[in-house]
């Protein structure tokens, strides 16, 4: 049985025999929803590479400490992924972000493409981008990484495309695309940037601007997928022929 995890601001400085204090709305879940006891051992994760096995020693409200019996590190994953996710309509950005969370992306960059149905602006750009940031959050979690994942703010196509101009690898999907995503060379360092277009797919001069800055123009496959898992498809078959999976 894996032992739950729990998001901390800060490991830095913690060795075995430190008592690390949780609190807030993480605490709150874990001692009133889930029922935490002294005693429980737990992980705590600060979402920057570090880790902390240890046992509850004490629990409050909104209150919860551990003592360290182990402490790990992990290295930043190379090569680092990068979804330029355009915005879906309904709740399918935060599956998206969710799945591609779990995949071991890195940063996640929604996208206001020009054909995107979903638009942030004002009060609920800020709740959108929140949910996407607690996805992830939480996703992170379920899926015991010790790098959690970035969601910038909402990109432009001139924002995407810097982003494209500074990758090593990038790559926009596409179902009119005639070169296959298999016959890519993937780099064994660096950023690789996927572009995933929204519902109606990506305007020709996005296509062309997204190309004039050096990105690829790819198809998965025979198939259509939908936004919202074309790009978790994507990353984990050029991380397949990386040493992240290896």
């Amino acid at each position: 049985m894996t032992l739950p995890v729990h998001l901390v601001p800060t490991l830095e400085g913690v060795v075995v025999g430190s008592v690390v204090e949780v609190t807030g709305d993480e605490a709150h879940h874990a001692v009133a929803v889930r029922r935490l006891r002294v005693g429980e051992q737990v992980v705590l994760t600060d979402g920057e590479g570090r880790s902390v096995t240890g046992a509850v020693t004490t629990t409050g409200k909104r209150v919860f400490d551990v003592e360290v019996a182990s402490v790990a590190a992990a290295d930043r994953p190379s090569p680092a992924f990068t979804v330029v996710q355009a915005l879906p309509k309904g709740d399918r950005g935060e599956l998206a972000v969710e799945v591609l969370t779990e995949v071991g992306v890195d940063v996640v960059v929604p996208w206001a493409a020009a054909r995107s149905v979903a638009v942030w602006k004002g009060e609920r750009a800020a709740k959108s981008h929140a949910k996407w940031q607690a996805t992830a959050r939480e996703a992170g979690k379920q899926s015991r990484r010790s790098w959690l994942p970035t969601v910038t703010p909402l990109a432009s196509t001139d924002a995407v495309r810097d982003l494209v101009a500074d990758a090593d690898l990038a790559v926009v999907l596409h179902e009119d695309a005639t070169t296959a995503l298999a016959g890519l060379d993937v780099p064994a360092t660096g950023r690789i940037v996927v572009v995933v277009g929204p519902e109606g797919g990506i305007a020709p001069e996005e296509l062309a601007a997204l190309e004039s800055a050096g990105a690829r123009t790819v198809r998965l496959g025979d198939e259509v997928l939908r936004t919202s898992t074309a790009g978790v498809v994507a990353v984990a078959a050029l991380l397949a022929r990386t040493d992240r999976w290896r």
